[in-house]
């Protein structure tokens, strides 16, 4: 059956965003919501992201803005297209190696291990004092702001972390620039912090990977859909420095949405016990769209690398994965939670 024909056939189901960071792993994030946009059935009710999900939400709601969801999908592409156009004029490339042992990793690649080298040695404000920064000039560019903030859409939320107060700070769709953008993905390691209103932020996946409450509060549906990037588990212990840094930040970055996911849990119970009654209290859904075993595999280099090869991997990764969850799941959509939170986050 064509898209067309089960868009005709099946109601739209509402469904909120909560999309995760990971650098360029964020392309896997691109295929899902493109395989979700194509589909048809599938209504953007509001999108909290954090880093490239900051990102990706950006220029979703810009396109949902524009031209609904074949605007979304020309908006994620080419906001990916360039980021790919911009890594092929940098220096961090993998090399015939890197490609041979794996999709995405650099672990051969010299100029990967002088970049972490001085990552670990000079801050970004040694390093880079004049804080230049193409990423914020291509979003700057890609994204009005202006008219995103003006243009009714999907409530939508970015976070970031005070450096100051380590508070977590959600700009809504009304606050929303390319500032708030960049500070949800400001890595204290390699740019230097934000500053907004006289406030200093850096990525918001210290206090939100992302944060789930901003959906809860906002009312509206029950389902929520994760797509996740930063792995829950991993195959092997960590032994080299590299690894086992980027295990300590993907087990920060997960413990707020796991804290999270335990206490929608314990309100679930409480409603099904009949101690909270499900007419003042939401019930929620939660849904989850990623792929551990293979994002497990990659390390902290292929989060910097965005050829174009690798992020079409990813692309086409993510949208293999939502079409299996559309084609399991999408009658879930409304009635249950599609994801055992107990098995997966207590």
């Amino acid at each position: 059956m064509g898209k067309a024909a089960r868009a005709g056939k099946t109601a739209t189901r509402k469904v909120k965003l909560a999309l995760q960071g990971g650098g360029s792993h964020g392309a896997f994030t691109w295929g899902v919501l493109d395989a979700l946009l194509e589909d048809g059935r599938i209504e953007v009710e509001a999108i909290v992201g954090t880093s490239a999900g900051g990102m990706n939400a950006a220029a979703l709601a810009q396109g949902l803005a524009e031209a609904g969801n074949e605007g979304g999908r020309r908006a994620l592409a080419g906001f990916w297209r360039r980021i790919a156009a911009l890594a092929a004029a940098s220096p961090l490339q993998p090399t015939w190696l890197d490609r041979l042992m794996s999709p995405g990793n650099m672990d051969f690649s010299p100029a990967w291990r002088l970049s972490d080298l001085l990552n670990r040695q000079f801050s970004p404000y040694e390093r880079n004092p004049a804080d230049l920064n193409p990423l914020r000039d291509l979003l700057a560019e890609l994204v009005d702001f202006d008219r995103l903030r003006a243009t009714p859409g999907p409530p939508l939320f970015v976070c970031a972390t005070n450096v100051l107060t380590g508070r977590l700070r959600v700009f809504s769709r009304e606050e929303m620039s390319a500032e708030a953008v960049m500070a949800s993905a400001c890595l204290p390691m390699m740019f230097q912090a934000v500053e907004i209103g006289g406030e200093h932020f850096w990525d918001g996946g210290y206090c939100g990977n992302p944060p789930i409450f901003p959906l809860i509060y906002m009312g509206g549906g029950p389902d929520i859909l994760i797509v996740q990037l930063n792995p829950i588990n991993i195959p092997d212990v960590p032994r080299s420095v590299g690894d086992i840094i980027d295990r300590v930040n993907t087990l920060s970055f997960n413990s707020s949405l796991m804290r999270e996911m335990r206490m929608i849990h314990f309100v679930t119970g409480l409603i099904d016990r009949g101690e909270l009654s499900d007419d003042r209290h939401i019930r929620l859904f939660i849904h989850m769209i990623e792929a551990e075993e293979e994002l497990a595999r990659l390390n902290a280099g292929s989060k910097l690398n965005a050829t174009s090869a690798f992020l079409a991997y990813l692309f086409e990764l993510g949208r293999s994965r939502a079409l299996a969850f559309l084609e399991r799941h999408f009658d879930d959509l409304g009635v249950r939670s599609s994801t055992d939170v107990a098995a997966r986050f207590l």
